[in-house]
């Protein structure tokens, strides 16, 4: 393992979590974008579209807290052979993983998010294509969520289920929605949150 800069995370994290909410309000204005440009070329059904890159963003969180914990597990593992202070254990193992992020293995995450779409009951692609063409998009959220789980306290993105009850707190409707329907028909983008409580609103689509 190369040496770590104790202190590091702690000393940053106001700064990288500007950033990494920034970043992420980014994705939603930029690559989701984009990824919707091109899946349109494919499905012409705009709810489909907007479920995939949903569901995308949801299973990129997944696969990059399970890898943050997997890899966060190695390096203590092998941090603790050697510790002695004088920070805690579990600071000098986040401080090695702030300093040392490009060790991540997002391309591992990002073959995970697409397995897991593949199998996904609620979404379907056109035989002759696969998720794989959003994969920059599933890259970038990974990334973010890997980061944001370096986080004091980590941040994460709020859970969803069609037909859940709409909360202005937790979502933006969708231009396209009834505003007066009181049920989310399916989501958009998923709200970003912080200690459960929303920092950055999701987008939802409300029909009656």
């Amino acid at each position: 393992l190369r040496s770590c800069s104790p202190g590091r995370a702690s000393l940053t994290n106001a700064s990288r979590h500007a950033y990494l909410v920034a970043r992420f309000g980014d994705i939603y204005a930029q690559e989701r974008l984009d990824a919707e440009t091109l899946l349109r070329t494919y499905i012409s059904d705009m709810e489909m579209v907007q479920r995939i890159i949903y569901i995308a963003a949801v299973e990129s969180f997944h696969a990059a807290k399970m890898a943050y914990r997997h890899f966060k597990m190695r390096v203590r593992k092998t941090l603790s052979l050697g510790h002695s202070g004088p920070e805690s254990l579990e600071d000098t193992v986040l401080d090695y993983i702030v300093r040392h992020e490009d060790l991540y293995d997002v391309q591992a995450s990002v073959n995970e998010v697409i397995r897991s779409m593949n199998i996904n009951p609620k979404i379907s692609f056109p035989p002759e294509i696969d998720f794989i063409v959003i994969s920059s998009l599933i890259r970038e959220l990974c990334r973010v969520a890997f980061s944001m789980q370096t986080l004091i306290p980590p941040l994460d993105i709020a859970f969803g289920t069609d037909g859940e009850l709409f909360h202005e707190t937790k979502y933006r409707r969708s231009f396209d929605s009834d505003f007066t329907a009181p049920l989310v028909a399916y989501h958009v983008w998923p709200a970003l949150i912080e200690n459960d409580v929303v920092i950055v609103k999701g987008e939802a689509v409300t029909k009656r």
